[in-house]
């Protein structure tokens, strides 16, 4: 058996579909499930049985025997939120225990990790390991999973093998930790303010005709300039799917394109992939972010790529245009 939680939101429910498309249907999904909006992510996918996060991890312990490799998807994602307690709940001791009954049933286990732990780049974006503990993270979302990471490198022995919560090390338990860069693509019409910015265009583009970016409110950097690394998510749970089937070195590793694109690209690309010509205003960007948003995050996708990961990534354009004809003018899901 396969688990997935999270399998309802919208990284989560991809990964489900991928397991189905690859022809896995023994799975186990795990998540709320009281978000009716949120669970029709999962319409006409495959699966065994749900269950509800908080049984989880009791389950886990009871039937750890019949499951064979968790993707650990699950997380409280809002990087607006500043209650450090929901994170510490959610994205932190809820992993650990996960992470306990995989170490000591030697279940192999990916989870989510975070661009976020890389804060404002002052030590650059390289998933190396020795600069984890140094990284400062902007907000407490990107400081739970960056505090994961920490526990995670401290439970292993030469950053590899996983130790049980008592330090006795289990054997063929692989682990990674993917650090997702700025994921778009079908299925995250729950996620409100969250959504990708392409979400965001196509909505504002159908009720007003044009598209608001946020202004730069930093020296030397033009309106709509602000660079992140956009990742499609077929590529990303392609990446996970690869870590499934090969298990390479643990540890932490990037999941990016390895280039980094403005906004102003983003939404160009989306009006065009519309057949409409671009509309762009700029506005301040809101004060309870400012301080802590991102100017620019690009992956080094070195370590991926020597893994023996060799797929291409779609390109921005060629992602939008798949996500906005194949999934938002129809309002369909994948």
């Amino acid at each position: 058996m396969v688990i997935v939680t999270g399998a309802a939101g919208f990284i989560g429910s991809c990964m489900v579909r991928k397991l189905n498309d690859e022809g896995l249907f023994d799975l186990l999904l795990v998540d709320d499930f009281s978000n009716p909006g949120k669970n029709r992510n999962l319409e006409d996918k495959q699966f065994r049985e749900k269950i509800h996060r908080n049984e989880f991890p009791a389950w886990l312990e009871k039937n750890a025997g019949q499951v064979s490799f968790i993707f650990h998807l699950g997380a409280r994602t809002d990087t607006t939120e500043q209650d450090t307690a929901i994170f510490d709940r959610l994205n932190l001791e809820y992993s650990k225990h996960i992470w306990n009954t995989c170490a000591a049933h030697g279940i192999p286990l990916l989870y989510a990790s975070s661009a976020a732990t890389y804060g404002s780049g002052e030590l650059g974006y390289d998933d190396r390991h020795d600069i984890v503990p140094a990284l400062k993270p902007l907000n407490p979302y990107g400081r739970s999973k960056n505090d994961f990471d920490r526990w995670a490198l401290q439970q292993t022995t030469n950053n590899e093998q996983p130790k049980t919560s008592n330090e006795q090390r289990t054997t063929n338990n692989f682990w990674a930790g993917l650090k997702f860069f700025n994921v778009y693509g079908p299925n995250e019409y729950h996620k409100g303010r969250m959504a990708s910015v392409i979400f965001h265009t196509v909505k504002q583009i159908r009720q007003t005709g044009e598209m608001k970016l946020f202004r730069s409110h930093r020296p030397g950097i033009s309106h709509g300039h602000q660079k992140r690394d956009f990742i499609y998510v077929k590529d990303v749970v392609d990446v996970c799917w690869f870590f499934y089937q090969n298990q390479p070195h643990s540890g932490l590793y990037n999941v990016g394109t390895g280039r980094a694109r403005a906004f102003l690209d983003l939404a160009t690309s989306t009006f065009r992939a519309m057949d409409l010509e671009p509309h762009i205003n700029f506005i301040d960007t809101p004060e309870d972010i400012r301080a802590t948003y991102q100017y620019f995050t690009e992956a080094n996708m070195e370590k991926l790529r020597g893994a023996g990961y060799d797929k291409p990534f779609y390109s921005l354009e060629a992602g939008v245009e798949d996500y906005v004809k194949g999934y938002l003018m129809a309002g369909s899901y994948w």
